[in-house]
């Protein structure tokens, strides 16, 4: 799966985005999509996953509430709405697509997930 994300850029805290990440390759439909973030000097977090039918979510503590995760499998596209975005939503942020879903938010680590996108940088000014 290549996983190609976009929607990233520079805005004011309280303002809203929306990253989009379209897969091309393998069955979309057979992964568990997901998005974490990487801040500078700090290491990859979950933000977000998403199960085969887009029919149950996880989303971290920090962002619950904020953001939101969908899936359109008929365009093989995974979105993450963000809303009421804070400075420390600042960081690079990755789709990635894996085979496992976990309810819980603290199961997911960079290990559960096989393939992953390029990243998309979000900046988010006080």
């Amino acid at each position: 799966v290549q996983l190609q994300a976009s929607g990233g850029g520079l805005v004011q805290a309280g303002g809203s985005l929306r990253l989009s990440c379209a897969a091309s390759g393998r069955a979309f439909g057979d992964y568990v999509m997901g998005w974490f973030r990487q801040a500078p000097g700090k290491d990859r977090d979950f933000v977000a996953a998403i199960n085969l039918r887009g029919t149950a979510t996880a989303h971290s503590d920090s962002v619950k509430g904020r953001f939101a995760i969908s899936r359109d499998n008929a365009k093989n596209t995974v979105n993450l709405q963000m809303i009421s975005l804070k400075p420390e939503d600042t960081a690079v942020y990755y789709c990635a697509a894996g085979r496992l879903f976990y309810s819980g938010s603290s199961d997911y680590t960079s290990n559960s997930m096989i393939y992953w996108g390029q990243g998309t940088m979000v900046t988010v000014s006080s």
